[in-house]
């Protein structure tokens, strides 16, 4: 991939463009862009070459990403959003002019010092803003922004933090859970998120439409959504996890999977909202549910989505009550395909590893939730060697206790520096953030900037005092710690405007949510 950085307005460094392969190699010395050591017959640097080294990927002056036809009606209104101070565009394009939006489209790449090929309608003067494709959360539990930084559990690994929670979360309403779905999109707006994959799983009496619910919010906000349609089975009196209360009958559940595809589930580029299948975990649902899960997923072509080998726990169950460890269980219920990406995925051995990459499943990285309970740090780059597309996830609110996907990039970034070393480079977590997300969620048309792709943008400054002083615009968003946008668009359209988010009352939105979260504690 090529990140592009275009340094303007006080910045040390001239525009320069940084190449570097966010497919994943065995780490080894890099480092900036060293232009003495650039290769004046290929265009190639140094860096450049050490990564392809790495990962057996020719490097050559045009990137292996095959943008798709633009949008080309001359009657659209064409935004140009000029001379962006840097851009992370997550493949080998130049952007460092800006880009031109039409029809809801990333139209046209204005490459340094040119201008857009025809005329445009507006200009958005994007000189001291980082422009990086709209960040894409693979996990979350929306409902849980109720329960967050909650006594009993502030110190709990796992397993008893689920125990102490499932009570509480019981007594979700319909209410109680629109405002937890409001509260956790707008947070993730403002910190340039414009598509969440949410994994809702508690359909107590009474929030039997949970997701119609979260549909209706989702819309309301101007984002894009997987909305994954959760289930519990396996209650505690049949050796599962869960308290009764919290379970579904599986014809309950498989009707009503198959009511939300039909209903809400779209198709193909600049899909607004889409329907996954999503048995909760191993020690929540029977070995039933996820083959019937699987099965409708093939015949309704949906993607599935569960957790899986967060902890040694968890690879504990596996073993205990089905004789099996996280990943022949899954191949045994038909899940181990390309259909399919997991939360978590921390606990796999060498092999496991290699067949989830040929096999092609994906897995949503939570580095904060992570070390928030202490559940262990995922092999990322094992993965994405073997050929595992990853992506980030802020998780649950209750084990985050945050939805912000910028500061997520951040978090993974030196957690998967504190395994692997130093020279684990920003744009490497920021793709993770984007491109790898997209992949993760089966996605196509977003997680880029490229001709075709959906304008979905979200644009940073560095005017904060955390940034005085700082060089490097990209590296800046992760190292100085940007927590939030000051615009992000959504199939071109603006959703945050000046770090606000217009239409929405914030203060009363907090003041309703947070007597919400008084009132299910309370019970």
């Amino acid at each position: 991939m090529k990140f592009m950085l275009g340094a303007r307005q006080g910045s040390v460094s001239p525009p320069v463009t940084l190449t570097h392969f966010g497919e994943p190699p065995t780490l080894g010395a890099t480092g900036r862009v060293d232009l003495r050591n650039l290769d004046q017959q290929t265009g190639t640097t140094e860096l450049e070459r050490n990564y392809a080294d790495q990962t057996r990927i020719p490097v050559s002056q045009t990137s292996d990403f095959q943008p798709a036809a633009p949008a080309t009606d001359p009657s659209s209104s064409r935004l140009w959003i000029k001379n962006p101070l840097a851009v992370f565009t997550a493949n080998g394009l130049d952007a460092r002019g800006g880009i031109v939006v039409s029809d809801g489209k990333i139209a046209e790449l204005v490459p340094a010092g040119k201008r857009p090929s025809a005329p445009c309608h507006e200009t958005f003067d994007a000189g001291s803003h980082v422009l990086l494709p709209g960040l894409i959360n693979t996990h979350h539990h929306f409902y849980q922004t109720l329960t967050r930084a909650w006594g009993p559990v502030a110190n709990a690994p796992l397993f008893p933090w689920l125990q102490n929670l499932y009570p509480v979360w019981a007594r979700l309403t319909p209410d109680s859970l629109e405002l937890a779905v409001k509260v956790a999109l707008a947070e993730l707006l403002l910190s340039g998120c414009t598509t969440a994959a949410d994994h809702h799983y508690l359909f107590p009496a009474g929030l039997e439409d949970a997701i119609d619910v979260e549909v209706g919010v989702v819309r309301e906000l101007g984002m894009r959504a997987t909305l994954t349609r959760g289930s519990m089975t396996l209650g505690e009196d049949d050796g599962g996890l869960p308290p009764r209360s919290t379970v579904q009958r599986p014809e309950v559940i498989l009707a009503d999977s198959e009511r939300l595809i039909g209903k809400y589930h779209e198709r193909g580029d600049g899909a607004v909202i889409q329907i996954a299948l999503a048995p909760c975990s191993p020690f929540s649902v029977t070995r039933e549910i996820m083959a019937e899960s699987a099965a409708m997923a093939e015949r309704l072509d949906v993607r599935l989505h569960t957790h899986l080998a967060e902890t040694i726990d968890e690879e504990d169950f596996c073993r205990e009550m089905f004789g099996l460890r996280t990943v022949d269980y899954l191949d045994s219920v038909g899940w181990l395909g390309k259909r399919t990406w997991l939360g978590h995925g921390i606990h796999f051995d060498d092999d496991e590893i290699a067949r989830l990459g040929a096999a092609g499943t994906a897995v949503a990285h939570c580095p904060t939730s992570n070390m928030r309970l202490a559940s262990g740090t995922a092999q990322v780059l094992e993965l994405e060697a073997a050929g595992v597309p990853v992506g980030l996830g802020v998780d649950g609110s209750a084990s985050n206790d945050a939805s912000n996907m910028i500061l997520e990039a951040r978090q993974a970034l030196y957690l998967q520096r504190l395994r692997y070393g130093a020279d684990v480079p920003v744009e490497r977590a920021l793709g993770w953030a984007t491109r790898g997300s997209a992949a993760a969620l089966g996605r196509t048309d977003i997680g880029q900037i490229a001709p075709g792709m959906q304008a979905d943008l979200a644009l940073f400054t560095l005017d904060g005092l955390r940034f005085s002083g700082s060089h490097d615009p990209v590296a800046a968003l992760l190292l100085c710690a940007a927590d939030r946008a000051d615009r992000v668009m959504v199939a071109g359209k603006w959703r945050v405007v000046d770090g606000q988010i217009p239409g929405l009352d914030i203060p009363e939105l907090i003041a309703k949510h947070s007597a919400a979260a008084q009132k299910i504690i309370r019970g």
